[in-house]
């Protein structure tokens, strides 16, 4: 039999070692998140914008939609070089781009509404618009949580005519 003190000892040393490692797990698979999600916005040959990411126990599971078998086959390439990242489930759908007609929106607009996606995100005041060329964005300044860089991307790719993002973010060192 256990006592009332050592159940409670033991709960007490429950709550305090396992709980905090439970949360720490959760807190590297969200950091682990928000990498791969970087990594992939910013790849080259890889338009992911429709894609979400989803972390647990260091696997990285890929759904959405890309453009071409390729798109597919790269983004898992990527993720896979992001440190921690111990595995990847791919369940990217390919939905080629003659299935969806786009428009090209000239350079000048689309860097007028990213501009606006970015000020619309009080959090994003240090990020600015380098340049765009030919629906490439180039995002420069600072942010200062990671969270931030990964938000004015994500911003930056919800403007229509985008091609691709390019970021020289810093993120401010705690």
């Amino acid at each position: 039999m256990v006592s009332g003190a050592a159940k409670t000892i033991l709960t007490a040393l429950v709550l305090t070692v396992l709980l905090p490692l439970s949360l720490a797990a959760d807190s590297k698979d969200a950091w682990l998140t928000t990498k791969a999600k970087i990594a992939l916005l910013t790849a080259d040959g890889v338009k992911v914008s429709s894609v979400n990411v989803d972390t647990v126990d260091g696997t990285v599971t890929l759904h959405g939609k890309v453009r071409t078998e390729a798109e597919k086959e790269k983004a898992v390439a990527v993720v896979r070089q992001v440190d921690g990242v111990k595995e990847v489930h791919n369940l990217l759908q390919v939905v080629p781009d003659s299935v969806k007609e786009t428009v090209k929106v000239a350079d000048d607009a689309v860097k007028e509404k990213v501009e606006a996606s970015i000020k619309a995100d009080k959090s994003l005041e240090g990020v600015k618009v380098a340049s765009v060329n030919n629906g490439v964005v180039l995002l420069s300044g600072n942010a200062k949580e990671l969270d931030f860089k990964l938000r004015a991307i994500e911003a930056a790719w919800s403007v229509d005519g985008v091609r691709q993002v390019r970021s020289e973010i810093q993120v401010e060192e705690k």
